[in-house]
């Protein structure tokens, strides 16, 4: 039975990709994007499947007609990709509250506020799967990245205790995260580096910007072969709440099971401790 998506930061990149590969399992999609013209011109010749609709997560007056507007057009929603984000890079003394907050209104409370949008009419329908672009540092803390760590992190946690209060509502979320992909990512037009400067970190940044520079394009994710994974997340029974995507986030899993095994063998008698004898 095919299904209706509504992708936000369907545009360009990975989520162009789950765009297509879900129109190439047979389903309607409704690309959501700052610039919808961009996904006309992207996917020409689907007009009658793909609904593109102007849609700024961090805008949330911009939400509700949009998600309206999917429900309008093909009668509701069983899929939610929370797709759209950018990446804030830079150790967190270098950047501003200024940069901290733009970063979370995007990536995490974007996701919130579409998500509160979309869930009514999956509640009414008693199913649907809200499947959140996370990352490979949603499970692993990294150097200079320690914010967009942090968002990772947030909607990670978030999606896991979303698929233990919607289940009863026969509602499934799953946090979805890639490893490094050959996408647009790290181009100036998605990436941003610390707004302020501060010697001590200065050769290490330089350094760090170097380095991404240089991994641009490429890197190892397959991005074509993206969207296919995350359709086959949505079409599974029983799907998991977190899901490594690329080798490089499947041993991010493993280094981060590894480390809290670790640290209960390591600390076990410490935290017990604390109970009442």
């Amino acid at each position: 039975m095919s299904k209706t998506w509504f992708i936000t930061g369907a545009s360009r990149g990975l989520g162009l990709e789950i765009v297509r590969a879900a129109l190439k399992a047979g389903d309607r999609v409704v690309a959501a994007a700052r610039r919808p013209e961009q996904v006309t011109d992207a996917l020409a010749g689907t007009e009658d499947r793909v609904l593109p609709v102007a849609l700024d997560v961090t805008d949330s007056a911009s939400i509700a007609p949009a998600v309206q507007a999917a429900v309008d057009r093909f009668g509701g929603i069983d899929v939610l990709v929370n797709n759209a984000g950018y990446g804030q890079l830079g150790a967190f003394e270098e950047l501003s509250e200024a940069a901290i907050e733009r970063q979370f209104q995007t990536n995490v409370f974007g996701a919130f506020n579409v998500t509160r949008a979309v869930l009514p009419f999956m509640r009414a329908q008693r199913s649907g799967h809200v499947i959140t672009v996370s990352s490979l540092t949603g499970i692993i803390g990294i150097d200079g990245s320690s914010i967009y760590c942090a968002a990772k992190f947030a909607v990670a946690g978030w999606s896991e205790s979303l698929s233990r209060e919607l289940a009863r509502f026969g509602i499934k979320a799953t946090s979805v995260h890639p490893g490094m992909f050959r996408t647009d990512f790290l181009d100036a037009s998605s990436v941003s580096h610390g707004d302020l400067e501060i010697d001590d970190y200065r050769e290490i940044a330089q350094a760090r910007r170097q380095s991404l520079d240089a991994s641009n394009h490429n890197q190892q994710g397959d991005p074509e072969k993206f969207g296919p994974v995350v359709v086959a997340l949505a079409e599974a029974a029983e799907p998991p709440a977190r899901f490594a995507a690329g080798t490089d986030a499947m041993d991010a899993f493993e280094q981060r099971a590894q480390e809290l095994t670790g640290s209960v063998t390591e600390w076990r008698e410490l935290a017990q401790s604390t109970d009442f004898r």
